[in-house]
């Protein structure tokens, strides 16, 4: 982390607002600037302003290269993990920039943060003191290192590496750095709590073959998008996870004011639940929000939320009253088949809509130009199948 000067931290202040390219540019017509370090400042700070909101309006902190600031959390998605820790004792063993540990850490007397870059240790210990966190240390050093050596924690949180050697993605437990399958025997002994943030294309069928603590899965979402999997390891089960007999999954759609819906169950609810299928389209229509999609939670939903499937594999609802759905809920305005004289009328007073298929043999873009639809608007239109085997166009309006 560079010093900056007086004039490199006014520059950065009075253009913050403006595109980095061009300013990058312009770099000749300011000499006493250090131009690369103020671009990363800028650029930082434009990230910060949407992901990390309330760091945005702290003066002072530093931030990041482009990649750090790219895989931190969001404060929305921070804020839900620090909900459910509370404690003495906390220690991050990948901390990274610190969006997730400096919201977790403020649930603990005691909070230690680890992490390996001298950069990012460098960035945390001048940001956290003006973020209020007066009570963290800070250990320039390896997680598996640290972790052998560590006194036992009430919450111990990672967020493993995701990249392989060649730096592309990776989403299998077993692929990413520290390997948490073959670290989970002593993350459980120093952890009493292991929360496990992963991505969210990790089969969760998959995470619980390979772990054998994992007590609770919370599958987070956020704008529309499953944002990643938390798993939560214990070696003793707590009193609703020993009632429950295996691991409780619960599905969470935040959104930017603070409000979620969410959902809990265990797989065993959703292979015994009751799923009546719908005979027509009613006058509700219901989409599942991401999170419970990546879950499968697809039978209980129809049994708790007392509405009926459209077709085994079309993953929508439907119902003639309008009930609390965790997801996007429709007022159906009409329904038509799929050949060209019936959805041409159909579509008459039509020129753009906002487009879904759900178990329909076209894609969006295909079908969007087949029916010469524009996109955006206020009407909602789902291709989908149901379960006569009829492929159906509904028109909605969103409620």
């Amino acid at each position: 982390m560079k010093e900056l000067s007086e004039e490199t931290r006014r520059f950065v202040e009075a253009h913050r607002g403006e595109d980095v390219r061009a300013l990058a540019l312009q770099a000749g017509k300011y000499p006493g600037v250090d131009m690369p370090e103020a671009v990363v400042q800028i650029a930082g700070w434009q990230i910060a302003r949407k992901k990390i909101p309330s760091w945005a309006d702290v003066p002072g902190l530093f931030y990041p290269k482009h990649l750090s600031m790219e895989q931190c959390s969001s404060e929305l998605t921070a804020r839900y993990k620090a909900s459910l820790a509370e404690g003495d004792s906390f220690a991050d063993l990948t901390a990274g920039f610190g969006v997730d540990f400096s919201f977790i850490a403020r649930r603990f007397r005691q909070a230690d943060y680890v992490e390996r870059q001298e950069e990012l240790c460098r960035l945390a210990a001048h940001n956290f003191p003006l973020l209020g966190l007066g009570h963290v240390r800070i250990h320039c050093a390896d997680a598996l290192a640290y972790l052998e050596q560590m006194e036992p924690v009430d919450c111990l949180f990672l967020d493993p590496a995701r990249r392989d050697g060649h730096g592309g993605k990776t989403v299998a437990i077993a692929d990413c750095e520290p390997d948490i399958c073959a670290l989970e025997p002593l993350l459980v002994e120093k952890g009493r709590t292991v929360m496990i943030k992963l991505s969210p294309m990790l089969d969760i069928a998959s995470a619980l073959r390979d772990l054998t603590c994992v007590r609770r899965i919370h599958v987070i979402a956020a704008g529309g998008e499953c944002k990643e999997l938390l798993l939560v390891l214990r070696r003793q089960p707590d009193e609703a996870e020993r009632e429950a007999g295996e691991a409780i999954i619960t599905c969470v759609q935040l959104t930017d004011d603070g409000l979620s819906q969410s959902l809990s169950f265990t797989y065993s609810e959703e292979r015994a639940a009751d799923c009546p299928m719908a005979d027509s389209v009613g006058l509700y229509l219901y989409e599942p929000g991401a999170s419970l999609l990546k879950a499968g939670a697809y039978r209980l939903l129809a049994s708790r939320c007392g509405v009926r499937k459209l077709h085994p594999n079309s993953h929508l609802y439907t119902s003639e009253e309008k009930v609390d759905f965790p997801g996007r809920r429709f007022r159906v305005d009409a329904v038509s088949g799929f050949g060209k004289k019936e959805s041409k009328t159909f579509l008459s007073a039509v020129e753009k809509a906002n487009l879904t298929v759900r178990n329909f043999p076209s894609s969006v873009a295909e079908l969007r130009k087949k029916l010469k639809l524009k996109e955006g608007g206020d009407v909602y239109i789902f291709a989908t199948t149901l379960n006569d085997g009829r492929r159906v166009l509904i028109k909605c309006t969103k409620v």
